[in-house]
């Protein structure tokens, strides 16, 4: 996958939230590559250009975590929400991040294939 078709860019700085065994590595390392800096977890405690969320279906709350994603978000900033695709291990419906979304403050922008595993849905921040 082509991180910069998701938006990424050159010297942003890109918070990763879930992340766990089952995430895409090779997307994460294009991530870094694209932007030039290494993915900072939830303990960065500074502002950051933009957020991944890797999300499955038992992961809890989706509500709480769009909510958490925003903590260091910085204003203009997007949240990427992957989610399994259709058919694999803990597959989101996309009618409930479209439910979420608005609840937590965001709003759903595009969504597009991730990679051969997982989905991803572009959210944006309210006005703050």
């Amino acid at each position: 996958m082509d991180a910069g078709k998701l938006g990424f860019g050159p010297d942003t700085v890109i918070q990763e939230l879930g992340w766990d065994e089952d995430v895409d590595e090779e997307l994460r390392v294009e991530i870094e590559r694209v932007t030039g800096n290494n993915l900072v977890d939830g303990d960065h405690g500074d502002v950051v250009d933009g957020v991944i969320v890797w999300w499955r279906d038992k992961d809890g709350d989706l509500i709480d975590s769009l909510v958490d994603s925003l903590q260091d978000l910085a204003e203009g900033g997007s949240v990427w929400l992957f989610t399994p695709k259709v058919g694999r291990e803990g597959y989101v419906p996309g009618a409930d991040v479209v439910e979420a979304a608005p609840i937590a403050g965001l709003s759903t922008t595009t969504t597009a294939s991730a990679s051969d595993e997982w989905a991803s849905t572009r959210l944006t921040a309210h006005k703050r």
